[in-house]
């Protein structure tokens, strides 16, 4: 989870310097550690609670009757409107032009001292939306057109996953919450979406199981066997044949939803969303929606 000192946090939050330690010494709803120069370090949770915080007292509430809420309360009920109405910033033109041109020039070191200096100032659930997955969508339709090869498709990718993959091992461990599955069935490659839903779920307090790319059905309804999830989850963005989506539907009405729930995103089961739901399996067609099933999941 990243970590801001408070000048950074003050601009996260809209609020002063001064009114982030009023409201800290005298409602105690934050407890900010202390790295090793003695200063304030603030954490994502920080930055999501005290969000809420100006937002309420921008619409005329006291912070001294919402501090009298508590902050776990105060938290679940910032998570709770973030589903019912969620705010995507839009994504820096300028961050992902200057990403894709240092990119097109093979600048290893220029494309990542730019994107690390990017996702050093914004806390990182942000950073997905803002330029993270649309960096990966414009170098896809990039790599698509022509206009990227193959490896520097592949060498964009991989640091964007690295990324997620490092945010989801810096996340607090949980060892209560429900158990939820991730994967791509077979012939599924492209893993950045499933990894994306596996830090939502991980950041939101959900165990979250990783299996990755390319599994085939019955190793995926074997696992679940084992561990008995709340809810198993699957990215599925490449074409298919209408009869390989059948038969994959097929197999996991048979085999992994009678131990859990299925739900699938990406663009195939959006697609053909009528044949997935008629079996019962959900179909997220944004992350707001799978945001919304793991908050019915955790409350």
């Amino acid at each position: 989870m990243q970590l801001y000192r408070i000048h950074r946090f003050s601009k996260l939050t809209g609020l002063t310097t001064h009114v982030i330690r009023a409201w800290e010494r005298r409602y105690g709803l934050v407890t900010p550690v202390r790295g090793e120069n003695r200063y304030r370090l603030y954490n994502d949770e920080d930055v999501r609670l005290f969000r809420y915080l100006k937002a309420k007292v921008d619409e005329g509430m006291s912070i001294g009757e919402l501090a009298k809420i508590g902050r776990e309360k105060l938290l679940e009920q910032a998570r709770r409107e973030f589903v019912a109405a969620p705010v995507e910033p839009p994504p820096s033109e300028q961050l992902l032009a200057d990403l894709t041109q240092v990119l097109q020039e093979h600048d290893r070191v220029g494309f990542e001292r730019k994107l690390n200096g990017a996702l050093a100032v914004i806390p990182f659930e942000e950073a997905l939306h803002r330029f993270l997955l649309p960096l990966q969508e414009h170098i896809g339709q990039l790599w698509h057109d022509g206009k990227l090869g193959v490896a520097q498709e592949h060498y964009a990718s991989n640091q964007i996953k690295q990324k997620i993959f490092s945010a989801i091992n810096q996340l607090r461990m949980v060892e209560e919450g429900p158990r939820i599955v991730v994967a791509c069935p077979s012939q599924e490659w492209h893993e950045i979406s499933a990894l994306t839903a596996g830090y939502l779920c991980a950041s939101r307090g959900c165990r979250v199981h990783y299996l990755g790319a390319n599994l085939p059905i019955p190793e995926l309804a074997n696992y679940c066997e084992q561990i008995r999830p709340a809810y198993v989850l699957l990215s599925m963005t490449i074409d298919r044949s209408l009869n390989e989506i059948k038969i994959i539907i097929r197999d996991l009405v048979t085999q992994v939803s009678p131990v859990a729930p299925v739900g699938v995103g990406g663009n195939c089961p959006k697609t053909h969303a009528d044949l997935f739901l008629k079996e019962k399996i959900t179909v997220f067609p944004d992350l707001n929606a799978l945001d919304a099933l793991v908050f019915s999941l955790t409350h």
